[in-house]
């Protein structure tokens, strides 16, 4: 199993030692529409605040490899419920939705340097605010 195949099958299983032992202490994170953030402990924060308002699956999982293998691409659905109200978006009331998303990845070191995610949030707020 690939490296970035082993990070989605540690965030299914939710197991968060697993899944942040594979990325590295310097890790940057650019979230969807959002800022970048930097080191593990301000991305293990934001995973705690995801897990509080979401709990989501993703499958469908297809991940491509640069040829040096510096560089990944996945593409993958997202299947999730949303839990507790996010900051600045609708209220949750346990709404559930499904939408395709995509991640972007730099490897170093046989760790996960960077992660960039994408998705449609528009389709998202649709989906939990109709």
């Amino acid at each position: 199993m690939s490296l970035i195949e082993q990070y989605y099958a540690a965030f299914n299983a939710r197991d968060w030692d697993a899944f942040f032992d594979l990325v590295h202490d310097d890790v940057l994170h650019d979230l969807n529409q959002g800022p970048r953030e930097a080191g593990l402990d301000t991305f293990k924060a934001f995973m705690d605040r995801m897990n509080r308002s979401y709990s989501e699956q993703l499958h469908d999982i297809h991940v491509m490899y640069s040829a040096d293998g510096s560089r990944a691409a996945a593409e993958y659905v997202v299947d999730g419920t949303y839990l507790a109200d996010d900051e600045g978006l609708p209220p949750a009331t346990g709404q559930t939705y499904s939408l395709p998303g995509g991640a972007f990845f730099e490897i170093e070191n046989g760790k996960i340097r960077r992660i960039t995610n994408y998705y449609n949030l528009q389709d998202w707020i649709r989906q939990v605010n109709p």
